[in-house]
């Protein structure tokens, strides 16, 4: 049985950065907000299903560079678009590292794809990050918001 994550964002942001959740199955429901998910954990499966109820509102996926992110089954209401500015063009034999499938619909609203080092400034610049630095630093750890993968080397 896998688990389903429920994000709601009203009139507000929400963010879910680092290693927040081991579900595979997503349900988004924005209205005049903005929802941030962070979908480079390993934790997380290879395949992930995003359902999306949105209405004027954003939602930014952050994802490793060779996620495959799969939005044929997504319907448009008046304005909306996908924003996915690829980093790096990903080899022709080259299989995703994981598929992310999004589904519902969207009313004049956006999905942001952020990849690899624009991922991470996305992550770096924000307050769980500088939270997780302070955890970290008394713990003696690593942060884990910034790299939820833990290849950070210090």
């Amino acid at each position: 049985m896998s688990l389903t994550e429920r994000i709601h964002s009203d009139h507000g942001l929400v963010k879910h950065l680092g290693n927040w959740t081991e579900a595979g199955h997503f349900e988004v429901k924005a209205r005049r907000g903005a929802a941030v998910l962070d979908l480079r954990s390993p934790d997380l499966p290879d395949d992930i299903d995003i359902h999306l109820d949105l209405d004027r509102a954003m939602v930014k996926l952050l994802v490793d560079d060779g996620a495959a992110i799969d939005h044929w089954n997504l319907e448009w209401t008046a304005r909306g678009r996908i924003k996915d500015a690829w980093t790096t063009t990903p080899a022709p034999d080259a299989a995703p590292t994981r598929r992310v499938r999004l589904t519902g619909s969207v009313t004049n609203g956006e999905i942001r794809v952020h990849r690899g080092g624009i991922a991470l400034l996305t992550a770096m610049f924000s307050r769980a990050y500088v939270q997780d630095v302070r955890r970290a630093h008394k713990a003696g750890g690593v942060p884990t918001v910034a790299d939820p993968a833990g290849t950070y080397q210090s």
